[in-house]
């Protein structure tokens, strides 16, 4: 079959499409024909091999592999058609349209895919092509898993920190959905777009820092990297809840102490990608409430070109591979 691959960490270059061995599945197992598959930032730290939390850098070195990448094919995220099923297998038959995750098994930048039949995918929600269906499940697990932990009530005052982002864009529009008023921070650039799926209020990070301008907020989730967490902390109202979605190593310390000695909690949990989130992401989906918003996609000769436009942070919305 034909994939994406890498066979050495370094820049978006390092991406070529080689020809490997099809999987074969298991009993238990169903073959997929990727059609599309998100590439993510994760996808371009793991090529580049560069982290912004920094703890992440001794087990993934460990995980991926120390001098080259041990599975040289990338890709978490996807959407595709089941080609073939085992004995084994009663959930999925040949022609279904299914979205999901891989995990860290990657893989999706190739034609095809195996994963167990109790894995995390499900059925394609009807009203999204491959290309926007996988654009769905790294957004919207993590922002539905988050904004889950939030404990949102109708009325109450959201800020999303990297709004534009991925996780951010479905995060706005969950909330939206459980009756917050959101404010977006990210690029000026992007502020149309985030006003457009339902932003309240928007701040350019470039020329206003939400921790200093006096407001507070019922929940803050945040999603980059660098933040301040004491300012993020005093723009909580009483009872505040702040979600961090890329938790340093100190922020994990203070996320504990935080919770022990204020009245505001702090949430760090990841997210586990579970099937039933997954259905629910489709359910939003079918009625209308909430949707993916795909940037650009590329063929796969052309995922070098998709990194480098996920890694300069123009895009508006989602990255997508083709297949």
């Amino acid at each position: 079959m034909k994939a994406v691959v890498y066979e050495k960490y370094g820049p978006p270059e390092v991406l070529h499409v080689k020809a490997v061995g099809k999987p074969a599945h298991r009993a238990n197992e169903i073959l997929i024909r990727v059609r599309a598959a998100e590439a993510t930032k994760g996808d371009c730290e793991m090529r580049s091999f560069r982290f912004p939390v920094k703890w992440f850098v001794l087990p993934m070195r460990l995980l991926l592999g120390i001098r080259q990448p041990r599975n040289p094919v990338l890709g978490m995220y996807f959407a595709g058609e089941v080609e073939a099923v085992g004995p084994a297998v009663s959930k999925f038959k040949p022609g279904d349209r299914v979205f999901g995750s891989t995990q860290l098994k990657l893989g999706t930048y190739g034609e095809y895919v195996c994963l167990p039949e109790h894995g995390r995918l499900t059925a394609m929600p009807n009203n999204l092509s491959f290309a926007e269906a996988a654009a769905v499940p790294l957004g919207g697990l993590n922002a539905l898993h988050f904004m889950r932990k939030a404990r949102l009530q109708p009325g109450e005052t959201v800020l999303v920190n990297g709004a534009g982002g991925s996780i951010g864009l479905y995060a706005v529009q969950i909330a939206k959905t459980l009756g917050a008023s959101v404010t977006a921070v990210d690029a000026a650039h992007k502020e149309e777009l985030l006003r457009g799926i339902g932003a309240d209020h928007f701040i350019d990070y470039a020329k206003t820092d939400y921790t200093k301008n006096g407001r507070t907020y019922d929940v803050i989730f945040n999603m980059v990297a660098r933040h301040s967490f004491a300012g993020s902390i005093r723009s909580l109202k009483p009872k505040g809840r702040y979600l961090i979605g890329n938790p340093r190593l100190s922020d994990l310390f203070r996320s504990v102490l935080t919770s022990l000695t204020t009245d505001k909690s702090v949430t760090v949990a990841f997210a586990q990608e579970k099937v039933e989130e997954l259905t629910a992401l489709k359910e939003l989906i079918e009625a209308g409430k909430i949707r993916p918003v795909v940037d650009r996609v590329y063929p796969m000769e052309q995922a070098a070109a998709a990194h480098r436009r996920v890694e300069s942070e123009q895009r508006i919305g989602m990255i997508v591979i083709s297949g």
